[in-house]
């Protein structure tokens, strides 16, 4: 299912994550070649991907919601 952004943090490695509309969160890293998202690395960055959409494969699951 797709889901908004509404949100960013940090976990306790410092890798980005996505918090989204629905209460799941979401790792959001750029790791070139295999994942490029440069927008993550800047505040900046990621306030441009508020309310963009994310596959959720734990919608899909039926998973429990995430916290923080």
């Amino acid at each position: 299912m797709e889901r908004g952004i509404v949100g960013f943090h940090q976990d306790i490695e410092n890798h980005w994550v996505a918090e989204l509309e629905c209460g799941h969160f979401q790792h959001v890293r750029h790791n070139p070649p295999w994942m490029s998202r440069p927008w993550v690395v800047t505040e900046e960055g990621r306030a441009t991907m508020l309310g963009s959409q994310l596959h959720c494969k734990k919608c899909d699951a039926g998973a429990p919601l995430d916290r923080l």
